[in-house]
This record gives C-alpha cells, structure tokens and sequence, in this order.
C-alpha cells in the first residue's frame, strides 16, 4: 500500500520503518527542514515529503502528532484527498501538554479530529507505547501475542487498520464505533497495558465513562514527579495499577 504518515515522533517514526520493512511504499513528513527529513527518512526506509506531498497518492493516512497540533494545520490539507483514503488517527490528549481546547468536552478525541480535519477517522495505534510497539511484536498465531484496540466508523477502514497492526506484530480489537472510542484513551483499561486480545476485549468492556481523566493526570503526576522516567515495564505497571483504581 502507499502510506503517507504525518509525524516522525516516537509512533510515527517506529510505524514507518515497520511498515516499510513490509513492502509498503511509506512517505513522511515533520515540521523540520528538508535536509534533515531526508536523514530521518532514510533511515526509516521511507521517502521524505513535504505535508502537502504526503498526502498525495496514497491509499492511507496516518496522522502521529501531538494532539494541540491538528487545530494547526491547514483546513486545504485534504480537500483534494479521496473520500476511500483512510485516516488513521494515533494522538492522544494530555491537558498538561495540549492546553485547553475549545470544541473538545463532551466528545471523544478522536470525535474532535475528525470534526477538525473534516474527515472521518480511525482511532488506532494510540494504547501502545513506544517500546512496546517498537521491540514486543511478534508473528501471528505466537503465544503472549499483545493486542491493540481498532476503534471507527467505517468497517472497511477498520479492517485495513487492522492488517497493517498486524503486519506490525499485534492483534487487534474491534474497538467499537468512534464514540466509543473513549475506552481507549488514556487512563482506561485497555490503555498501554499490553493485553493479549482477550484480556483486551475485557478492559475495553470494564471501561467506566468520567474516570479516565482522573486516572490520565495521576498517572502523568507520577511520571512527572519521578526522580528518573520510568521503564517502559514501570509505565505498563503504573497503567495497569491506576486503572484498577489503586491512586496512592
């Protein structure tokens, strides 16, 4: 498939080298000169574009930026993009980094790109961490295999989604439509706990409605408050523990 990611940060950069170690022709951009994207590119087996580039002839999109950002970006982006592209959504919102953002309460984040972009979108990508996406996948069928949520309105979309989470070394779940989305967002369950699908499927159905923003800002209180960053065994512990309920 021809793939256009917008981000080359910690997701971005580790889904365009994987996907272009599987044959998909990948393009992507950042916010920094072309000089030094070419580097970046190169080294992720990827083409360098500028933003108005990476969206041109592709067949998927996925947008790995911080979620402050989208409001940014130019309203012309996808005019021109096919309706049959999918967009492929991984941010997650972190009031400490992004602010305030008019429009946002009462939907679920994935419900305000799509509104900001003009576009519906798939929420995938988002409930893993950086390690764990970039050093724990494994091959189809393979016991301990970790799973991620695929959440969207468009069955189709979601099934591509699906494929190329796989082909990245993870199963999937169905997530539900992108109003449910908000059981895999930060401080739920199911959010970079490293489930296997059915544990997955189960977090996703334990998800209590109002308390993951609680969860979200201790979770990030802790890790700010940390004499040194957590592991990446520390986060998932952390996740898991607050999830529970367990604020201490």
């Amino acid at each position: 498939m021809k793939i256009g990611i917008i981000g080359t940060g910690a997701i971005g950069s580790t889904l365009a080298k994987k996907l272009s170690a599987t044959g998909h022709q990948v393009k992507v951009t950042n916010t920094r000169g072309m000089s030094e994207l070419q580097k970046i590119a190169a080294s992720l087996g990827a083409a360098a574009a500028t933003i108005q580039e990476v969206v041109k002839d592709v067949e998927v999109i996925i947008f790995s930026i911080p979620f402050k950002v989208y409001k940014d970006l130019s309203k012309s982006l996808l005019q021109d993009v096919p309706e049959d592209v999918i967009i492929m959504d991984t941010s997650n919102y972190y009031p400490l980094r992004d602010g305030e953002l008019p429009g946002l309460e009462g939907k679920t984040e994935s419900e305000y790109i799509s509104e900001t972009l003009g576009r519906p979108v798939i929420k995938v990508f988002n409930n893993i961490l950086e390690y764990t996406l970039k050093h724990k996948g494994k091959a189809a069928g393979e016991e301990g295999r970790i799973a991620i949520s695929v959440a969207g309105d468009n069955e189709g979309h979601k099934k591509v989604a699906a494929e190329l989470v796989d082909q990245s070394g993870f199963d999937t779940v169905d997530g539900g439509s992108l109003a449910q989305s908000w059981r895999q967002e930060p401080g739920t369950p199911a959010y970079c706990t490293e489930l296997n699908a059915a544990e997955i499927k189960l977090a996703l159905a334990n998800a209590q409605k109002g308390k993951a923003p609680a969860i979200r800002d201790y979770i990030m209180d802790k890790i700010m408050n940390s004499k040194t960053f957590p592991s990446n065994e520390e986060l998932v512990a952390l996740n898991r523990s607050a999830a529970a309920g367990n604020l201490r």
